[in-house]
């Protein structure tokens, strides 16, 4: 196969550094950083400003809402957050849409342009006691811009680092992503630690949880910056020249339904591990609160703790993977989601001090990391490059709607009902689900994303 030249669609602005090529001979194949870290650290913002909503809705609950019951104002804040991941498969299907058009340079730059101007417009946002649900309504459409914003940027930042990255690397240089989020996360949850150490309650409440807000959306100017100096990806650039996939069939609906059997796949496997993965992370801090009765500043130390050694265990998994497939490790989440979820979950609602919560904290996030570490490149790896973000996007978010974004709500509403470990079946319930589907799907991980991979190199090119 000959380079690329402008004529096919690759030009200096966007064609891939070497370090992303893969490697001749049998050398190792290098892990194109520069690529890497641009992915993944506007990534963190994004789950930053998302995450934030959720760790500091018990401070900021009873300044949109009336006075009234603790849960019920939880209630009404968790309902604004999963009114926002409904609104992640039109951010999916757009930005998408966008990515496999555009680039997904240019769509990375987007998603974090939309999320800086839906953190700022929560920090301004007016309170009930001034303006009545006008200052709900403020947060209800910043929420929607965060749905649009973050459906858009997994698939960017899914599709970005799959294919930046070559063969035998993708597993690893993927499972950034969700260090990433969980950067993001850690970073709020910090940011929230420090302000109940150096501020009252009564100041956290009035105004102090409008702070993390104005972080979020100052440091997206940042990113905006750095991702306006990412190169496009080589599977992109080849593309925009190939003759089997016309510029109006990419990031199509009409194409994506042409690969249906995978979008289906994907909303199935998406399915338990969302749902185990909110369950552990912005839902667990609240239960340690509310259902295990620790101190809110405990709850936040064990989440904090726990997430960070999750983070060091992504890259961990996903070099693994990258070794014995992807398979054997969404299985393995699958199987302990499954059984281990209710034992779990029953145990972390006694938990009596620190220690203990985190350690069965860590546990669940330890059986999370088997799909946390690679669901982004198993999605990646499906779908052919021209209609591969959208494919990726919208599938996920449909699910993210229905599981993730719904799991604080349904935990919260079992837990009015009087029956808190219905839950906890419904968890394991839907990690059996995916487990069938672990179990009967294909090994991605030889997939082939580009012509050059597709094409192997003469012998005499790789001595």
């Amino acid at each position: 196969m000959s380079a690329p030249t402008p004529e096919n669609g690759s030009t200096p602005e966007n064609r891939p550094t070497p370090e992303s090529r893969p490697s001749p001979g049998n050398r190792p194949a290098r892990v194109p950083w520069r690529a890497v870290f641009g992915g993944s650290v506007g990534n963190l913002v994004e789950w930053y400003d998302w995450f934030v909503y959720a760790s500091f809705a018990t401070y900021f609950a009873s300044a949109f809402f009336p006075k009234g019951n603790a849960t019920a104002q939880l209630l009404n804040t968790a309902g604004i957050f999963a009114v926002g991941f409904f609104m992640r498969p039109v951010g999916g299907w757009l930005l998408g849409r966008f990515a496999d058009r555009r680039g997904r340079k240019a769509a990375l730059t987007l998603t974090v342009t939309l999320m800086s101007g839906s953190a700022l417009l929560i920090a301004v946002a007016p309170t009930y006691s001034s303006v009545g649900y006008f200052g709900a309504v403020v947060l209800l459409v910043a929420r929607l811009m965060q749905g649009l914003s973050v459906g858009g940027e997994y698939a960017a930042s899914s599709t970005y680092l799959t294919e930046a990255t070559p063969p035998g690397r993708r597993g690893f240089a993927s499972s950034f992503q969700y260090v990433s989020m969980t950067a993001g996360q850690l970073l709020g949850l910090g940011l929230q630690i420090v302000l109940q150490r150096t501020m009252s309650e009564d100041a956290l409440k009035s105004y102090g949880w409008r702070i993390p807000f104005v972080v979020g959306a100052l440091s997206a100017a940042v990113i905006f910056y750095l991702r306006r100096r990412l190169l496009e990806t080589e599977a992109f650039a080849e593309q925009t020249g190939a003759q089997d996939a016309p510029a109006a069939e990419r990031g199509s609906v009409r194409e994506l339904l042409r690969h249906r059997r995978e979008a289906v796949l994907v909303i199935a496997l998406t399915m338990g591990g969302t749902l185990a993965y909110y369950t552990y992370t912005t839902y667990l801090t609240k239960y340690l609160s509310n259902t295990a009765g620790l101190p809110k500043s405990t709850a936040s130390l064990v989440s904090f703790f726990a997430l960070l050694v999750f983070a060091l265990l992504q890259p961990l998994a996903g070099a693994l993977s990258d070794r014995i497939g992807r398979r054997p490790l969404l299985m393995a989440f699958g199987i302990a989601g499954t059984v281990g979820t209710v034992p779990l979950m029953t145990a972390l609602g006694h938990a009596s001090g620190f220690w203990s919560a985190f350690a069965l904290m860590l546990t669940g996030l330890v059986i999370v990391t088997g799909y946390t570490s690679i669901n982004a490149v198993v999605k990646a790896e499906l779908f052919p490059t021209h209609v591969r973000a959208l494919g990726v996007a919208l599938p996920y978010a449909i699910s993210n709607a229905l599981f993730g974004g719904t799991a604080e709500y349904v935990a919260l509403w079992f837990k009015k009902g009087g029956a808190e470990s219905g839950f906890f079946w419904y968890v394991a319930a839907c990690a059996a689900v995916s487990l069938l589907v672990y179990i009967r799907m294909r090994e991605t991980r030889d997939s082939a994303l580009s012509r050059r991979e597709h094409t192997p190199e003469p012998a005499a090119a790789r001595v």
